[in-house]
């Protein structure tokens, strides 16, 4: 913000003990140092309430746009959906494996051994 470096420091502290004094500077340099503090403070306090605005802004702007989008219940549901199908496919499977299984008079280890012995 300004550029002040150490011999404006130093020339600005000559001059503050030129004008004001030995015996005064002390207590002006504190006074002077608590009103440059609650200036910081100060400073402090509205970026810090800036920033939580600006968090607040983006997070209403995240939850509108969530919003607008397909809601989580949704998205369960169809997928509740599809693997209820996929169930009934695997069951309907098995079953006719299982009938396939029962209609066969000979196991399929029986017929393999048959087949090596011949």
């Amino acid at each position: 913000m300004f550029d002040v470096g150490f011999f404006e420091l130093l020339l600005i502290s000559v001059v503050a003990l030129l004008v004001i004094g030995p015996e005064r500077l002390p207590k002006v340099a504190r006074t002077a140092g608590l009103w440059f503090g609650r200036g910081r403070k100060m400073l402090s306090s509205v970026k810090a309430d800036i920033e939580k605005e600006l968090r607040a802004e983006e997070l209403k702007r995240v939850l509108g746009e969530q919003a607008k989008s397909t809601p989580i219940h949704e998205i369960l549901d169809d997928t509740r959906a599809a693997l209820d199908g996929i169930k009934e496919e695997t069951e309907s499977v098995v079953k006719t494996a299982e009938q396939a299984t029962h209609d066969e008079p000979e196991s399929a280890s029986v017929q393999a051994e048959k087949i090596d012995n011949k």
